[in-house]
């Protein structure tokens, strides 16, 4: 399964975005654009992304190590 493990590239994928979206919300808005009743929904979303980034990260790298440890187990 690790050949062809998504959770990292795309951990990385909505943690970039996620970044790039919260900046977005950071920056005065010209227009109501990223408001919704008086809500910043660019910084909100923005750290959901960051969020579901992070655990897809997590889940990579425990992963990871469940498996070292299982090959390093000699079988019996």
């Amino acid at each position: 399964m690790s050949f062809f493990d998504l959770r990292l590239p795309l951990g990385w994928l909505f943690v970039i975005l996620g970044a790039l979206v919260v900046c977005a919300g950071f920056r005065p808005p010209v227009t109501s654009e990223g408001w919704s009743l008086g809500i910043n929904v660019d910084l909100i979303w923005g750290g959901v992304m960051i969020g579901f980034g992070v655990i897809c990260l997590w889940l990579t790298a425990r992963h990871k190590r469940r498996r070292q440890r299982a090959d390093s187990v000699p079988s019996k």
